[in-house]
């Protein structure tokens, strides 16, 4: 039940880095007197261990809105999306639409919010990789060119959106949530007793997580990756998170057994409190996840992304992270020295409050 008197706020979420980004927000508005946020759910991660169980870990209510999408092709999951959030906007119009990261339950969202003429606001817009290749790039700008407000997590993210033509009254410079979301739950990171978890001693290994469709869709690709993680588990442990896409692919490709065999600890999904814990924990992390590079670079942790480019590029100009190749990885790793974690402009966990009073400002001006 939405409250007349306030402004609906609708939070939309459908994968893991989505439900870490509005949580430390939820929080901030839930205390506020003009607004009420609502939860809503898109069911892009379906699985426990990459949905449900997040919403516990981040002290966030059930969700207000559950829509159920599942997975498919893009289209199909977009479309899915679509179909269920338009009748919810329609039935009861929210006040703002707020869309996180760059996946399709923030494309879906922001379409119909705006062919029903809702204000759309995008937190962690501007980032771009140049790489239209990528599905996250096409939804980004494309969630970009319409969006009311451009909520941006680095300056970099500020100039592309310039250079793109977007007027400078709809970009607001606020910061990186997600460090928001990792101060929030730091105390229960670092109570984690990773003997649970890993068999390795403490900053003794190396973390992997790998995921995207251009590098475990394919034989290929699968290969020269796990080739490459063998290679460097020669050198020291690796901890290896196995997302439910490339486990499909390991099995559908018989690459399993590699790993088996090497000097890597194969896990299932883990929730977002024990992976930081592991990632806390860990020498490097070896990775093609975006966020995750953002999160190495504010902890001071080596990072080396199996990408071609990158969205955070700032994570590279600082030093903390580098993109690699499969075959120059074990190089790259036995180079790697120590870094320092570097201080980078709002990345202070005060992001979801300049949120809100963005959003105040611009809900006032609205009225």
């Amino acid at each position: 039940m939405t409250d007349k008197n306030k402004q609906v706020v609708h939070l939309v979420a459908g994968a893991r880095p989505n439900f870490m980004k509005i949580a430390p927000l939820w929080h901030i508005l839930v205390a506020e007197s003009w607004c009420q946020p609502v939860l809503v759910h898109t069911g892009q991660h379906f699985d426990e261990n990459m949905s449900g169980r997040f919403f516990s870990d981040l002290n966030l209510p059930d969700a207000d809105y559950y829509l159920e999408a599942g997975s498919g092709t893009h289209a199909v999951q977009t479309a899915q999306i679509m179909i269920a959030y338009e009748q919810i906007c329609i039935s009861n119009p929210p006040d703002w639409v707020v869309v996180v990261g760059d996946v399709n339950s923030t494309f879906a969202a922001t379409v119909v919010a705006k062919k029903l003429c809702l204000p759309v606001a995008h937190l962690e817009a501007g980032l771009r990789s140049g790489d239209l290749g990528m599905p996250e790039e096409l939804n980004r700008k494309m969630v970009d060119s319409v969006a009311d407000i451009l909520w941006t997590p680095s300056i970099d993210a500020n100039h592309n959106l310039l250079r793109e033509g977007v007027a400078q009254e709809r970009i607001e410079f606020v910061g990186n949530i997600m460090i928001d979301a990792l101060e929030m739950l730091r105390a229960k990171i670092e109570a984690v007793d990773i003997s649970k978890i890993c068999p390795f001693p403490p900053v003794g290994f190396g973390v992997a997580t790998i995921h995207r469709p251009s590098n475990v869709d394919t034989q290929r690709a699968l290969s020269e990756i796990i080739t490459a993680l063998i290679a460097v588990s020669d050198e020291f442990p690796i901890v290896f998170p196995v997302h439910p896409r490339t486990a499909k692919a390991l099995e559908d490709f018989n690459m399993r057994s590699l790993l088996n065999e090497a000097n890597i600890f194969l896990l299932e999904p883990l929730r977002y409190v024990e992976f930081m814990a592991l990632v806390m924990s860990s020498r490097l992390v070896i990775t093609d996840s975006g966020g995750i590079q953002e999160e190495t670079s504010y902890l001071g942790i080596p990072c080396f992304t199996l990408r071609n480019n990158t969205e955070r590029p700032i994570t590279i100009e600082k030093g903390t992270n580098r993109l690699v190749k499969p075959l120059g990885l074990l190089n790259a790793v036995k180079a790697a020295g120590s870094v320092e974690p570097p201080a980078i402009r709002f990345w202070d966990g005060k992001t979801a409050s300049r949120v809100a009073l963005s959003l105040r400002k611009y809900t006032d001006t609205k009225s």
